[in-house]
């Protein structure tokens, strides 16, 4: 089943794969961007058909069904600056450097069009209006919602272009600190395994034989008696690589719970994932640079307790 994406207005049509889903469940995780709220308006408008049928969405999808599903097209909200609060690393006259907390967004998008890292750059440099194309906002790369860490945004569009080549070419090394459930073997690694489109859960990414290429170092830091703390480095930009490896290795990050455990111990409401370091050339001076942001508080208070708890167990 192909990945669809809704954007403007779009007629999308698919082949069902699987019998037994609703019919809001099964186009929600096929087309992108949809909520299954949003799926439900569609459907009990009459822009959803089975087969060239209206149905309902607690209609029971059968393998070979053909959904189409009519998009109208909507006229975008403004991006709007808010007086959001920003962790300012590093500032120049070409660049920005932040540290993004866990739990923000950074582009807008249906169900998040405030309170992103988007906004919030705009209200602080409102330059970056239309650098790197509309609702960029100068902003390079991504982190997912529940990752915090260094993010990287050009203040000009040559700085822009000049930064999105270097992350092309694998020019820049970005290192996350990740905790992980189990001992992690060996100490050091390199897991190549290809990234794509979860065939069986579509909202989700997963190592699949046809995947796109994807590369990603690891070295241990500190064992605990369950938990491995990494020092992780992605070598290409798959969505979500570091987790899909990690998890496909055996060692899913703690507080993951779409692709590690379903029921988390240590922590919840985000993962211990965070972009701890950031390293580039300036495209303005052509010298080397490199920015760390340390860990957020509630990160380090689990690796704090779990050396209490380990020196208590020796004890």
């Amino acid at each position: 089943m192909a990945e669809k994406q809704a954007t403007s207005e779009s007629i999308l049509s698919f082949a069902v794969e699987q019998a037994g889903e609703r019919l809001d469940k099964a186009i929600s995780a096929c087309v992108q961007n949809l909520s299954r709220a949003a799926v439900q308006r569609l459907i009990k408008t009459g822009e959803v058909t089975v087969n060239g049928r209206l149905s309902k969405p607690s209609y029971r999808v059968r393998a070979g069904d053909t959904v189409t599903v009519r998009v109208p097209a909507e006229t975008p909200a403004p991006v709007v600056p808010e007086d959001i609060p920003l962790d300012v690393v590093h500032e120049d006259d070409a660049l920005l450097v932040v540290n993004k907390p866990a739990g923000m967004v950074v582009h807008p998008a249906l169900g998040h069009t405030s309170g992103t890292l988007v906004n919030a750059v705009l209200a602080h440099c409102r330059q970056v209006a239309d650098v790197g194309g509309l609702e960029r906002a100068g902003i390079v790369h991504r982190l997912d919602k529940d990752t915090s860490g260094l993010m990287l945004i050009a203040k000009d569009e040559a700085t822009h272009t000049a930064l999105q080549r270097q992350f092309k070419r694998r020019q820049v090394a970005k290192t996350y600190l990740a905790l992980v459930e189990g001992h992690v073997q060996p100490r050091e690694g390199i897991i190549e395994a290809p990234v794509g489109r979860d065939k069986q859960q579509r909202k989700r990414m997963a190592v699949v034989r046809h995947g796109r290429e994807a590369r990603t170092t690891y070295r241990a830091v500190e064992y605990f008696a369950d938990h491995t703390l990494l020092e992780v480095r992605p070598h290409t930009g798959r969505t979500h690589q570091v987790r899909v490896h990690l998890a496909w290795l055996g060692y899913p990050v703690v507080g993951d719970a779409v692709y590690g455990y379903r029921h988390q111990r240590l922590l919840q409401g985000r993962h211990f994932l965070h972009a701890a370091h950031l390293r580039f050339t300036h495209p303005a001076t052509g010298e080397e640079v490199e920015y760390t942001a340390p860990l957020p508080p509630e990160l380090a208070a689990i690796l704090t307790r779990l050396r209490k708890s380990q020196k208590t167990s020796a004890v």
